[in-house]
């Protein structure tokens, strides 16, 4: 309802030019808040601009469609000024779930014997994944970080941690697909390119390595995901922020089966016969979407403005 208000404000009061003086900006009742308006998207401040009318005589606000606070304002800005991050960590989902669904149908077409008696189940290695997270996770917050901040008084800050977490992505890229490409070399030379049902002689214990850097990456990049929304999103908006990776993450996996449609529609690497693909291409290709995307990240960082007073109308000279 709050971003509603300031949307409807900012559309009734959209002639209305931009004062430079703060005290034409509504505050709130009893002033609640002494921070001017985020430079950023200044033009929706001009919800906050007092007109006759908009306040009441003990302060309170008389037209609430009319007139919103200063927080409110800065409260809808703080989303808007995180969308860039958001649609990064979409294509972050989206090369984790592709890779994850091709890895079980290379393990299928591997060797997963275990002994003599025992074969792990294709969509098993995945474990592999999680036990890496737990694992880094541990090493991170009872190790590293401790350690980290006992000597250099520093601990990495959420976007770094969500920045290492995407070059730990990439490396699992790279390492699908050198394993697809030792794979089908394999396949090459007992050519077998036409028997979709041959067991290529070669570990499907190989596919760990490419789970556990997705796994390391994932003890960075979601906490560090998490520590951010929270630490940037407005009181109103905090609880929202594990559901908001959660929804990311979403988006991120029902895209990937849409980028797997195109790659079948538009290129001949993924036929029925994986022994007969170009699967490592695929690979190739999240490696580029990957390297892009972590490219796109680092300016999305650079240039986001932290909220802090510094990055506010009036703050020029501070």
């Amino acid at each position: 309802m709050m971003m509603a208000r300031v949307v409807v404000a900012r559309v009734r009061k959209r002639k209305l030019a931009l004062p430079e003086e703060e005290a034409a900006y509504y505050r709130g009742l009893f002033e609640k808040t002494d921070q001017p308006p985020f430079s950023s998207f200044s033009c929706m401040n001009r919800a906050a601009l007092i007109q006759q009318g908009d306040v009441a005589i003990d302060g309170s606000i008389a037209r609430p469609w009319s007139l919103c606070s200063v927080e409110d304002v800065n409260d809808l800005k703080t989303p808007i000024r995180i969308v860039p991050l958001w649609t990064s960590n979409v294509f972050l989902s989206i090369s984790i779930a592709t890779q994850a669904s091709l890895s079980v149908l290379q393990a299928l077409t591997m060797d997963r014997s275990l002994g003599s008696h025992f074969s792990v189940p294709a969509g098993s290695f995945s474990i592999a994944t999680l036990l890496a997270i737990c694992l880094t996770l541990f090493i991170l917050d009872r190790g590293i970080y401790p350690l980290c901040h006992r000597l250099t008084s520093y601990t990495p800050t959420p976007l770094q941690r969500v920045g290492i977490g995407q070059a730990f992505n990439i490396a699992a890229m790279v390492a699908s697909a050198l394993v697809e490409h030792r794979r089908s070399i394999i396949v090459h030379e007992h050519q077998a390119e036409n028997q979709p049902d041959w067991i290529v002689p070669m570990s499907a214990f190989w596919l760990v390595l490419p789970y556990v850097f997705v796994g390391i990456g994932e003890a960075f990049h979601f906490p560090g995901q998490i520590a951010f929304y929270y630490q940037e999103f407005p009181k109103s908006l905090k609880s929202m922020a594990t559901g908001i990776v959660a929804v990311l993450m979403s988006i991120g996996f029902y895209l990937s089966t849409a980028v797997l449609a195109v790659v079948r529609r538009a290129t001949s690497w993924l036929p029925d016969n994986l022994n007969s693909s170009r699967l490592e291409n695929v690979y190739w290709m999240l490696t580029l979407v990957a390297s892009i995307n972590f490219y796109y990240f680092i300016i999305c960082a650079k240039f986001y403005k932290k909220q802090s007073g510094r990055h506010v109308i009036g703050a020029v000279n501070s």
